[in-house]
């Protein structure tokens, strides 16, 4: 009875002791951090906010167009626009994450962002980056079986299947970001509040914690690097046995149809992860880039794709720009 006694003292000291300093962390937490928007740019904030609110304007009408494409259009309800809608969702929630704050930052000067709004931010920048990597996944996938494999393509890809796999990339993203998000929140920031970037960047705002976050960093250096590596070399392997299957077509003209169903796919990736592994570089050799240079790429990475995925898919695919102007066409004379 008294070792029970004890145990049960010592519960409640160390639960004081948690409360506590819950209590201070919170306690020495900013209520906001400060946007500094693209450092060493503030004097042309106002024109610089233009092309970016126009990128972002085309993004929500494109995607827009796009999604409802897919949806009236029952031609187009295969895997392959399944998986198209798929990015384009994950485009329009990627570019109104960031833009709307950073116009808000570069014409009326609100560069304040509340604590959790700003761990919000983050949480839904870093999960769609990780989310839309899947679905490019998936994309390379779904060309690989319908080249391959055509006669198998129906069996394999059903709608069942896509929405399973949807569901495993949005949950793949969300079970990345999650822990490292809670480690990051968790952490006393005491010393200065001002984020040198347009949004709530990982990195950033890490550096700003007076506690070592030796675990995050180490956690977001893994993670990043197990979802882009081994995405990346499963789409590599994918083309690797689309080109070898291609090269072996007799007539030149399937070959052309062949190559030409994947242009689009290889543009789009070639437009997020290019710039996306540019920026990470250069984060790892701060010094040899100036700090706007390294901003400005970020900010260009998470709001150009958005904006030129559903022009290159409507430029490349015959369906989807056959189905928008039908599309377009049958709701402005109903």
């Amino acid at each position: 009875q008294s070792m029970k006694f004890l145990l049960n003292c010592l519960l409640l000291v160390l639960c004081q002791v948690e409360a506590m300093a819950c209590n201070n962390r919170s306690n020495s937490n900013p209520s906001v951090f400060i946007l500094v928007g693209i450092p060493g740019l503030e004097a042309a904030y106002f024109w610089m906010a233009f092309p970016f609110c126009s990128m972002y304007l085309v993004a929500l009408l494109g995607n827009c167009v796009l999604l409802l494409t897919i949806l009236l259009a029952h031609t187009l309800h295969h895997p392959m626009f399944y998986f198209l809608a798929m990015l384009a969702m994950i485009d329009l929630v990627m570019a109104t994450s960031v833009v709307p704050k950073m116009l808000g930052i570069f014409w009326m000067g609100s560069q304040e962002i509340g604590f959790d709004a700003c761990f919000t931010q983050m949480f839904l920048i870093h999960a769609t980056t990780a989310v839309e990597s899947g679905v490019l996944l998936a994309m390379a996938f779904d060309r690989y079986i319908a080249i391959c494999h055509p006669l198998r393509y129906e069996t394999i890809l059903t709608s069942q299947r896509v929405m399973q796999i949807g569901l495993a990339i949005l949950a793949r993203g969300i079970l990345y970001m999650v822990p490292l998000t809670w480690m990051l929140r968790r952490l006393p920031y005491c010393a200065s509040r001002v984020i040198s970037h347009s949004y709530c960047e990982h990195m950033v705002v890490m550096k700003l914690a007076c506690a070592d976050y030796s675990a995050s960093s180490t956690y977001n250096l893994v993670g990043t690097t197990l979802i882009v590596g081994t995405d990346t070399a499963f789409i590599a392997l994918s083309y690797r046995l689309i080109l070898k299957v291609v090269g072996k077509l007799a007539e030149k003209t399937e070959r052309l149809k062949s190559f030409s169903t994947c242009s689009s796919h290889i543009c789009v990736m070639l437009l997020y992860y290019l710039p996306g592994l540019a920026s990470i570089y250069i984060q790892c050799f701060p010094q040899a880039v100036p700090p706007h240079v390294q901003v400005l790429l970020a900010d260009l990475y998470l709001s150009l794709p958005p904006m030129l995925n559903p022009v290159i898919y409507s430029i490349r695919t015959k369906q989807v720009r056959e189905r928008s102007i039908h599309v377009e066409f049958q709701h402005l004379f109903l």
